[in-house]
């Protein structure tokens, strides 16, 4: 009898990397007031902390994936884990704004880079029929750190200070660091042909196509997930004490539909996609028409967290099929996902200026709208394949032409 194949324990392990990595990114929008009173900053600019950590991210992410891509995996993911350790104790320790910013800067970069390899070493270590599943169960540590890390930041920063939850980060890395290096099997880079090789496959206008259609998505989300509190508020009439609660239902959505899509990413890449936008567009719409109900905002918002970010695992799908499964185009896609992030809020704060609190759900409705309409091509161009053609491993050609099963 064939053994049946299953999720390699190790995968767990990038879960945690990711979920505190998450919660150092968002750490901060829970400690504002603290943070302003001792480092002399004002609120706006300790909020720039948070866009400072997403930009080195974005930016820093593939040049530090590409200076430790050529060692062994098991020894990349150490050294990032030790780079984002000492970002998060120079943070902790920060007396003056321009020490804590580069301990942000520090920790982005190494966010950025581990994302990419971690994603990488699951897909390495796993069956090819289980690698949409594996990419789901590794990105849990995206969601869990977006419904988790903001209030137990604030529980910490308000118990025992803000250092206090910066030395948490550094002491779960540690931990986490450990128990990678102990339980990940010996791991080579994946072979790519060398670095011109590596880059070529980005000559492939579509993968930067595909890329860039996942700013699309999560910006949608994000351009409404980042206002979902004054909306809440101010626009449905809802108190202040409640909403920590809705956030954290919004939180175990992400959480479920992040489950839903890892089963069928794999299998029916483009259709998940596309259902998800569709959705996401309804609830967007509905809770910008009707955000002065109640019960249709905390629907719409439960909704948004079933079928927004939780697109991850089928675009990351979606990239290793139109690129490969090596570190760098997994961290340059993270680095695409994260200009959606910062994007999507950039935008809706601009429409909140000129429109008022309800515009971000209109934004993010766009913006939805357009990644539908970028995902017309897929759509049409989908080969009708057999289902063992839809499963093959996706080879690290240098240029791929996208195979997103229905």
């Amino acid at each position: 009898m064939t053994q049946r194949a299953s999720i390699p324990k190790p995968v767990y392990l990038m879960t945690l990397g990711i979920f505190v990595m998450v919660c150092s990114e968002l750490l901060v929008s829970g400690l504002m007031p603290q943070m302003s009173r001792d480092l002399g900053a004002t609120i706006p600019q300790i909020g720039y902390l948070v866009a400072a950590f997403a930009l080195a991210m974005a930016i820093g992410g593939p040049p530090l994936t590409l200076s430790v891509q050529r060692i062994r995996t098991n020894h990349a993911l150490l050294l990032l884990f030790i780079v984002f350790f000492i970002g998060n104790a120079l943070a902790a320790i920060s007396t003056s704004y321009g020490t804590m910013l580069v301990g942000r800067l520090v920790t982005g970069a190494a966010s950025g880079a581990f994302f990419g390899i971690a994603l990488s070493a699951t897909a390495q270590i796993t069956a090819p029929e289980l690698r949409g599943r594996a990419t789901s169960l590794a990105l849990q540590g995206l969601m869990l750190g977006t419904a988790l890390g903001l209030p137990l930041s604030t529980l910490i920063g308000d118990r025992f200070g803000w250092r206090a939850a910066f030395i948490a980060i550094a002491a779960l890395t540690v931990v986490i660091a450990v128990a990678t290096l102990v339980a990940l099997p010996p791991l080579t880079p994946e072979s790519t042909g060398g670095l011109r090789a590596e880059l070529r496959v980005f000559s492939n206008p579509r993968l930067w196509f595909i890329m860039a259609t996942s700013t699309l998505v999560i910006g949608a989300t994000f351009a409404a997930f980042s206002y979902f509190a004054p909306i809440l508020i101010d626009v449905t009439g809802l108190s202040e004490s409640i909403v920590p609660l809705l956030l954290l239902g919004y939180g175990i959505a992400t959480v479920v539909g992040n489950v839903i899509v890892g089963r069928l990413a794999q299998s029916h890449t483009i259709s998940v996609i596309v259902g998800g936008l569709l959705f996401n567009a309804v609830f967007l719409v509905g809770f910008a028409l009707l955000a002065s109900i109640p019960a249709v905002a905390i629907i719409a918002m439960i909704g948004i967290g079933l079928v927004g970010i939780t697109l991850n695992p089928a675009m990351i799908t979606r990239v290793q099929r139109a690129g490969n499964t090596g570190s760098l185009v997994q961290t340059m896609h993270s680095s695409f996902i994260t200009l959606g992030v910062v994007v999507g809020s950039w935008i809706g704060g601009l429409g909140i200026n000129a429109y008022g609190l309800r515009a971000p759900l209109w934004v993010g409705a766009v913006l939805a709208v357009l990644a539908l309409f970028a995902m017309i091509p897929a759509i049409v161009s989908v080969p009708r394949s057999s289902r063992a053609a839809q499963n093959a491993p996706e080879s690290p050609a240098p240029v791929v032409a996208e195979r997103g099963p229905r």
